[in-house]
């Protein structure tokens, strides 16, 4: 009677077992699927936003603006353009050493331009207000340093 149900229960395990890898490799078929539906919808989504080439930007046929940036500020105008939805192409001119930064927006996006250069600098007016968090460390640093330490001695209590 016992090796019956052993037997059963052994069978059962082996059963679910199956189940659970074919559950598994359907699922992963699944999301397989979904992935190609949602990258072939992309494909196909005619509004592309963002950093653009030139050629794609002026290919949109809405006309293009451009504005004059430093290459320490590329990072900060990305972030704001993406705030705003802006379509935008950075150009490098090297013919000028050293060379000098273009940003290209769709001409019905100036009004946005000019609302991200102000409130670019906004925020460089902002940054040197700010203190500096590496030199608030170093302070903070020695600081701590010039703390007496505390010595503990460890002390045994015999019986005597």
């Amino acid at each position: 009677m016992q090796e019956e149900v052993e037997n059963r229960t052994v069978n059962l395990a082996i059963s679910t077992s199956r189940l659970t890898v074919r559950t598994i490799i359907a699922g992963i078929r699944k999301y397989l699927q979904h992935r190609e539906k949602v990258k072939a919808r992309k494909g196909r989504d005619p509004a592309v936003h963002g950093k653009q080439s030139v050629k794609k930007l002026l290919g949109q046929n809405q006309g293009a603006a451009n504005a004059e940036i430093e290459k320490e500020g590329i990072k900060d105008f990305e972030r704001l353009a993406k705030k705003y939805g802006v379509d935008f192409a950075v150009r490098k001119d090297k013919t000028v050493d050293p060379p000098r930064y273009f940003v290209f927006v769709r001409a019905k996006d100036s009004d946005a331009l000019d609302a991200i250069c102000k409130e670019h600098q906004a925020r460089t007016m902002t940054k040197d207000k700010k203190p500096s968090v590496l030199a608030q460390l170093s302070k903070f640093k020695n600081l701590v340093a010039s703390l007496p330490k505390k010595i503990r001695e460890k002390k045994q209590e015999r019986d005597l």
